[in-house]
């Protein structure tokens, strides 16, 4: 036993010595407290991990047993007691007021772990911290050899500052499969967010079984396949398969609510109305107050909003459900009661937003609701019929939740706001005394382009890394009783694939996170993007496709007086050189790097620009025509 533990020692003094194998600590989100300790914990062929016998504790073990044993080969067993464990979970029992029901307490010596916490949900995310105290290898599905499983030793205590953690993954612009909404989560759980907001209906396709109304996914949840920009498709011809799409079952629903909750996810579901309902429309043309709805389809991709003339639109179809008409509210009680009982969250989100309003301003059925309701408008009008579907959801015992267009006809405080189109509009709810769900465009929209247009799918909106990180849910003047937390929205007209969807949600998605995790006081782009590096390393061991568009330089376009076109480049991160040509050819780093404006040679067809960190590339080769910059600048 003596020679073991001198052993042990002159092994944690090799590491010690050693700086090159010193791991970083790197946790995103970054924990309230980080104490950096001597030494090195050190992964043994057996590991022990002592826990609890919960049920609530399964996913927590399973969760350390696959990470701990796949890449290292180690074998890993779980028990209730043990002499000398490795790993110990161990819920408190008093209650520590400072961590709540989310935080925990890990401690890293060179013996062993342990992860303190009040309720199971905090092991679950001391045991997303230690795994990132490990090499990126830990990450590995397969064995990985020559690695040091080491993580340094450290104090950490940590807790959320925001209880609503979210991301929103939009799977009716594209059907995503229940796997892949699986793989989804899984990622998103190991940055600690904790709702999964589930957009199951739109006019692309409605996604989720319902008993008695066999249309809504025999008709509405299929369409026409188109690849490309979407929005500009041309509409479909009549004898073109409808055969892309799907839907989930009751037993799918009820198999990811499940699987969600195992890992302390719980999920909200939206149907979008009244506008956004084309799919559901096209499967049951009652439900409209147009009669030409009869011919709808659901919606392949293309135009059915003229935007020219900012919000509301104006409808080319008409994708409302008609306010006026009693049917639609029988068919909403139909899907609200199933989707009660599927959902164990206690919030159903009824959409609200985007909804046209010229359809209805030629209604007579409309007409008549106004009069005899005395509806003076058409916001009136949406909030004669969001007043009803809250009546109706609220019937089932769940919160009504709605993008903050609900406002504008006049809710009470019962109703929750998720604030998309600014921050405005969540401190203007908050002061009503309305829950607030803060995911505004400005810093939250994980389907904007990342970086330049040119190597982007075209959307119409940017959002690069460092402004996602900016994001403060709860801003100066905010009344945190009624901030609930934030998240992002992956909206995927766009996004065609679940590694397209991974690629749009990383790394903005670090950065949201630490926005509704970490204390404000903690935030640093420096320091964050230091660990968003190391993060980058994980998930290419872990296979998650991500985007590298921080690396890629910003073009800022002008004319000179004399009207020569004049280009600035500058970058998110600092300590990057950017190379360039104007000739043709591809740079690399022995090519002239950017110091000052560059002025285009008179020939000139393409300027060509890479990013460097010393003498290792790091940015995307990016090709950029010099006719697209001269459009940018215009005929100044």
């Amino acid at each position: 036993m003596k020679k073991l533990l001198i052993l042990a020692c002159l092994l944690t003094l090799a590491f010690q010595s050693n700086a090159q194998t010193k791991p970083e600590i790197a946790i995103i989100p970054e924990p309230v407290s980080v104490t950096k300790l001597e030494g090195y914990f050190i992964l043994p062929e057996n590991v022990v991990i002592q826990s609890p016998a919960l049920p609530e504790l399964k996913q927590v073990t399973a969760f350390l047993q696959e990470r701990f044993s796949k890449p290292t080969g180690s074998f890993v067993s779980v028990v209730q007691h043990a002499e000398r464990p490795v790993i110990v979970l161990e819920l408190n029992n008093r209650a520590n007021p400072a961590l709540g029901d989310e935080g925990y307490q890990l401690n890293v010596t060179p013996e062993k772990v342990t992860i303190k916490a009040n309720k199971a949900a905090g092991l679950f995310y001391g045991a997303q911290s230690l795994i990132q105290l490990f090499p990126a290898e830990i990450e590995s599905m397969e064995k990985v050899t020559n690695v040091d499983w080491q993580a340094p030793c450290a104090d950490i205590t940590d807790y959320p500052r925001l209880g609503w953690r979210g991301l929103m993954f939009d799977v009716s612009r594209h059907f995503f499969t229940k796997e892949e909404v699986k793989q989804y989560i899984d990622a998103m759980v190991r940055y600690k967010y904790n709702i999964l907001h589930l957009h199951l209906a739109d006019d692309e396709g409605w996604r989720i079984e319902i008993k008695g109304l066999p249309k809504l996914t025999e008709v509405g949840a299929w369409r026409v396949k188109r690849v490309g920009e979407f929005g500009y498709f041309a509409p479909p011809a009549a004898d073109e398969p409808r055969d892309y799409g799907g839907f989930y079952t009751q037993d799918d629903i009820r198999e990811l609510v499940q699987y969600a909750q195992e890992r302390f996810v719980n999920i909200l579901p939206e149907i979008d109305v009244p506008g956004h309902s084309l799919a559901a429309i096209a499967a049951y043309p009652e439900l409209s107050c147009t009669p030409e709805a009869v011919n709808y389809r659901v919606r392949s991709g293309e135009q059915i909003m003229d935007w020219s003339r900012g919000a509301p639109p104006i409808a080319l179809v008409d994708n409302t459900l008609c306010p006026a008409n009693e049917r639609v509210y029988s068919f909403l009680d139909t899907v609200v009661t199933q989707i009660a009982a599927l959902f164990p969250f206690q919030y159903i989100h009824m959409g609200g937003d985007e909804a046209p309003i010229n359809f209805w301003q030629k209604n007579e059925q409309i007409k008549a609701l106004m009069k005899r309701e005395g509806l003076r408008n058409m916001h009136e009008v949406q909030g004669y019929f969001t007043k009803r579907v809250q009546k109706i959801v609220e019937s089932k015992g769940k919160k009504f939740i709605g993008w903050d267009e609900i406002l504008d006809g006049g809710m009470p405080p019962s109703v929750a706001v998720m604030s998309w189109r600014g921050m405005k509009y969540g401190l203007d709810a908050a002061k009503k005394k309305h829950e607030v769900v803060m995911s505004p465009t400005t810093y939250a929209y994980l389907d904007y382009m990342q970086a330049d247009p040119i190597t982007e799918p075209r959307v119409y909106a940017s959002l690069r890394l460092s402004k996602s990180y900016e994001f403060d849910p709860v801003p100066p003047g905010a009344d945190i009783r009624y901030i609930k937390g934030g998240q992002g929205n992956l909206w995927t007209e766009q996004v065609y694939n679940i590694r397209q969807a991974e690629y749009m949600t990383w790394p903005r998605g670090f950065a949201i996170a630490e926005s509704v995790w970490s204390q404000p006081e903690k935030k640093n782009w420096k320091n964050f993007f230091g660990r968003v590096e190391q993060h980058f390393k994980r998930l290419d061991v872990a296979e998650t496709k991500y985007a590298p568009s921080v690396y890629d330089p910003i073009f800022n376009v002008s004319r000179s007086a004399d009207k020569q076109l004049m280009i600035e480049l500058s970058t998110e991160v600092e300590d990057l050189s950017i190379h360039y040509s104007f000739d043709n050819s591809f740079p690399d780093y022995f090519y002239p790097k950017y110091t000052e404006k560059l002025t285009v040679p008179k020939e000139a067809s393409t300027l060509k620009v890479i990013t460097y960190r010393g003498k290792q590339r790091v940015g995307r080769m990016m090709v950029m025509p010099v006719e697209e910059l001269n459009k940018r600048a215009g005929k100044k």
